[in-house]
């Protein structure tokens, strides 16, 4: 049994986040504060921080490393999902952001390590990244 992460990451706004990971993506709300707010992520915890030096406008920076043909942005963080978990879930991100860094497609097909991903940004600049195996357990760190 894997036990849950928890990850804490900087927002530039702690009510533009409630709305995005909250009323948007649907995760559920634990704790908060005015400068933080946990959420169920898939069963682990994601807080959101206010971070003042980021400003209304401001993103957190980030660089770009090629895997399978794509500019892959890091960092990055996401859950691997079960694929049947996975499509609809790609179907309401679909709905809610502007526009996908790496639009919801297969990786490595036909080969180990064969998923479903997709990349995109919150409000803030994080990147996020879902994905989905057939098999987690035979697939998640398969190299051959």
């Amino acid at each position: 049994m894997l036990t849950p992460f928890h990850l804490a990451i900087q927002v530039r706004d702690v009510d533009e986040a409630r709305d995005f990971y909250g009323v948007k993506m649907g995760l559920a709300e634990g704790r908060s504060d005015s400068a933080w707010i946990d959420f169920n992520l898939f069963g682990h915890q994601l807080v959101t921080h206010l971070n003042p030096a980021l400003g209304q406008n401001g993103r957190v920076a980030k660089h770009h490393n090629p895997v399978d043909d794509h500019a892959v942005p890091v960092p990055h963080f996401g859950v691997v999902l079960e694929v049947d978990v996975w499509k609809p879930f790609a179907e309401r991100v679909a709905s809610l952001v502007d526009e996908f860094i790496i639009e919801p497609h297969v990786r490595f097909k036909g080969q180990p390590g064969e998923q479903h991903t997709m990349f995109f940004e919150d409000p803030s600049g994080n990147a996020l990244e879902f994905k989905a195996f057939a098999d987690i357990q035979s697939q998640l760190f398969a190299t051959d």
